[in-house]
């Protein structure tokens, strides 16, 4: 499997960062839509890479990252290269995130592992002899993790890969409050705090705060202690962070699990990159550069996305070697 090398010219980590949403305004394809309806009676709303039929070829879930949807280009693309290869792919949009407001109060978190465990289990239920494999992006990389460590030998995964998986929240939390990474902060803070605000008018004697209180709040830490926190059930934002970094996780997963991390991730510090020795079957896979779900390879006037060859090809050698 080929090693990551960035391109000529396009090493700064903000430049690997950014360089996707310019060169990838429009998805590759259009996808086959679907609402599944939650048992909490809100909904979840899937893309597909095509109309799904019940055969035996592999599916490969995605799970997108903070404030992530089907248009982000690392989603259609990873989506499209599971296309190519044959497979068919599937996004479950975290609440929030299709574009149309969730009926209940609670959104989502990295580690908020119900809804997935609800779609893939309804996902065996339609395809009982597809096997199925999973990739995670940075939010949901970690969301995935902490899946893994929960159901272990029941996660219904053949194999799993998270890329740019903020392990340790609160460093990350953290560092993005700093330098130029404040600019990823703003854009993240101004889409979570849209969605809020509509959760406010729609559902005001069930959140945590107010308009006005929104307004106020000037950080992702701020926003994860006074709402993330609160409506989901954790003391407060330290608290959160320490039950659902997916770094202390690692030991408990069975799954065979491939990490990508960039060291010079604007989003993250060193303290997201495991110091313990990791089992078997973790593949960690750590590169001096590729920013934040970024890995762009290839030249400047040519640049490629080296994720959607590499993750295709790490899972097509966990396809075709007996478990």
């Amino acid at each position: 499997m080929s090693q990551f090398t960035p391109a000529s010219g396009l090493q700064n980590p903000h430049i690997q960062t950014l360089l996707p949403r310019f060169v990838r305004r429009q998805p590759l394809f259009t996808p086959v839509t679907q609402r599944l309806t939650t048992p909490d009676d809100d909904f979840l709303d899937l893309a597909w890479t095509e109309s799904p039929t019940d055969d035996s070829k592999p599916l490969m879930i995605l799970f997108h990252g903070l404030e992530g949807s089907f248009h982000s280009p690392y989603a259609n693309g990873l989506l499209y290269a599971a296309k190519q290869q044959g497979w068919l792919g599937v996004m479950m949009h975290f609440r929030g995130c299709s574009g149309e407001l969730n009926r209940q109060p609670r959104g989502y978190h990295s580690g908020e592992v119900n809804d997935a465990r609800f779609f893939i289990t309804w996902l065996r239920e339609q395809f009982p002899q597809r096997p199925f494999i999973a990739v995670g992006v940075s939010l949901g990389g970690n969301m995935l993790i902490n899946y893994l460590a929960k159901y272990g030998d029941d996660s219904d995964l053949v194999a799993a890969q998270a890329v740019s998986p903020p392990l340790n929240l609160a460093s990350c939390s953290a560092r993005i409050q700093q330098g130029f990474s404040k600019i990823y902060q703003q854009y993240l803070l101004s889409s979570m705090k849209r969605t809020m605000a509509k959760r406010i008018t729609l559902h005001q004697d069930k959140m945590p705060i107010t308009h006005q209180q929104l307004d106020a709040i000037n950080t992702v830490w701020q926003f994860d202690q006074h709402i993330t926190a609160p409506l989901h059930g954790f003391i407060d934002a330290d608290d959160y962070y320490q039950r659902c970094s997916g770094l202390q996780q690692l030991n408990l997963i069975s799954t065979p699990l491939r990490i990508i991390h960039a060291k010079d991730d604007p989003f993250m510090t060193e303290s997201v990159i495991p110091s313990q020795p990791l089992p078997d079957n973790i593949d960690y896979n750590l590169y001096e550069k590729g920013g934040h779900v970024g890995f762009v390879s290839g030249s400047i006037f040519k640049p490629t996305f080296w994720l959607e060859h590499s993750v295709p090809t790490w899972f097509k050698t966990k396809l075709t070697t007996p478990q």
